[in-house]
């Protein structure tokens, strides 16, 4: 750090924030607003509202003549461009009309400085001190290329592992410190707040990215060839960034169903413990739900990087319209010549001429379909008989209504976030056998709301008509809100 760049960073919102006659009314809405609820979101009459009420309540207790205007107003004034503490922008047609407002990073960097002032339970250091030391470890034997060492690295912790086993089947069981318990958890808190902190600050550097393409649309002159492979080549490189590796890895690992129910698991356990109840209650359970919480952020990053991907699309279809623009208006600068000339027409016959070596076009659409005869000429009558095959099946089809499943799917929904395939069974039996399995895999197949995760297969059963059980093994399937 030096004077200049301390200098430059008093422009910065956050640093704005900080200065602002109003900070303490700003700061301690947004973390009631957004921190506190884990909101990523918030529609504009909502948080109006809760302004009002907010404000209202600050009045009876600071005066009435503090803060005079109203909910809306102040929101407007904090989400302009030259301060910049809220985002206030318009979600997909799809989702309605309704603005929507967001915490900028930096604005959520100044709550997390303010929040640090309070005073912790206990400070954990030895938790941390153990945390440094073990991912140095992991560094160190991660990049270790000696074969030999690495052998007796792993040895050393097999030796371990079977002295703690051989310790366990004797009945010696060691006791666990509360203390390290408790400190282990509020670290991991901590931790985990802060992930979900990191999520806006991503958010923000995709939505840079998407800014930067769409002023270099409209800007650019070059060719279309040319800006498509500048703007895929800087797309590469967010994705092949280590933050794009590091978020892809993240979402590939949470969108299983494996490590979505062991992370449940292990939550559950470690909730259950005296030592985590004794702590202070009135704090949000943040762990409790992190799940979704980051679900919900990660969903937003994709969504940022689904528009990116829109505005392309864009580009390509206004393109293509310039230049269809372009040739029916030379094929009407012709056809205004031809009529120009056509009572004095050029009097050399051969006035102009086209280029003979020209490509002979086959279109597969061009080729006639076949055509069975009108009457057909049998050669033999074929004699009534009786077949040996049982016809009963011909008369036993069933229809599968894949929009009553939709309906269930959206039922299942309205009380959480996602549910995989087998739950959905579990909810919904299945009453037409495998093709109504087979419907939903296909309307996971077209929704976007749906995952298929080929990697990992799971095994759905019902009852057949005669009260047998019925199983297949298919690709896990996670439906999304």
């Amino acid at each position: 750090m030096d004077f200049n760049r301390i200098s430059g960073l008093r422009s910065h919102p956050a640093w704005r924030l900080l200065q602002a006659d109003s900070a303490p009314l700003i700061i301690s809405f947004l973390h009631r607003a957004f921190i506190a609820t884990n909101q990523r979101s918030v529609g504009a009459e909502e948080l109006a509202t809760k302004l009002d009420d907010y404000l209202h309540h600050l009045r009876e207790t600071t005066g009435e003549n503090r803060y005079p205007k109203k909910g809306r107003d102040y929101l407007n004034n904090w989400s302009a461009g030259e301060q910049g503490y809220l985002r206030k922008y318009y979600p997909p047609a799809s989702m309605g009309d309704e603005p929507l407002f967001d915490l900028t990073p930096a604005t959520e960097k100044v709550i997390e400085w303010i929040a640090s002032f309070e005073q912790n339970q206990f400070v954990g250091t030895e938790s941390r001190l153990l945390t440094i030391f073990r991912l140095l470890r992991e560094i160190a034997d991660e990049t270790e290329t000696d074969p030999t060492l690495r052998i007796q690295q792993l040895e050393q912790e097999k030796t371990a592992i079977e002295r703690q086993i051989a310790q366990l089947r004797e009945g010696h069981v060691t006791p666990h410190d509360g203390t390290r318990i408790k400190e282990k958890f509020l670290q991991a808190e901590d931790t985990a707040r802060q992930l979900l902190s990191d999520f806006r600050q991503v958010e923000e550097n995709f939505r840079a990215l998407d800014r930067g393409v769409r002023e270099r649309i409209t800007t650019s002159s070059s060719g279309k060839g040319q800006m498509l492979d500048t703007i895929f080549s800087e797309q590469d490189a967010i994705t092949e960034s280590d933050q794009g590796r590091s978020f892809k890895a993240f979402w590939s690992w949470l969108m299983s169903p494996v490590s979505q129910d062991e992370l449940q698991e292990t939550l559950q356990k470690v909730l259950r413990l005296p030592e985590i109840n004794s702590l202070n209650s009135d704090k949000d359970p943040l762990l409790d739900g992190i799940r979704f919480r980051l679900l919900e952020a990660g969903e937003k990053v994709n969504s940022t990087c689904a528009l990116l991907v829109e505005q392309l699309r864009r580009y390509l279809d206004d393109q293509a319209w310039l230049e269809n623009r372009r040739i029916m208006e030379i094929v009407r600068d012709i056809e205004q010549n031809a009529i120009t000339i056509r009572q004095t027409p050029p009097p050399d016959k051969l006035f102009t001429t086209l280029s003979p070596l020209k490509p002979e076009v086959e279109l597969p659409m061009g080729r006639g379909l076949f055509r069975p005869a009108l009457r057909p000429v049998i050669d033999e009558v074929p004699e009534e008989g009786q077949g040996d095959v049982d016809t009963s099946a011909l008369y036993n089809q069933h229809y599968v209504d894949e929009q009553t499943l939709k309906s269930q799917i959206r039922f299942a929904l309205q009380t959480r976030s996602q549910i995989t395939l087998a739950e959905l069974l579990e909810l919904y039996p299945v009453k037409k056998g495998l093709s109504e399995v087979v419907a939903y895999l296909h309307i996971a197949a077209e929704s976007d709301r749906a995952v298929i995760n080929a990697e990992h297969n799971q095994a759905v059963q019902w009852l057949d008509n005669t009260g047998n059980t019925k199983a297949a093994w298919m690709p896990s399937v996670i439906f999304t809100r």
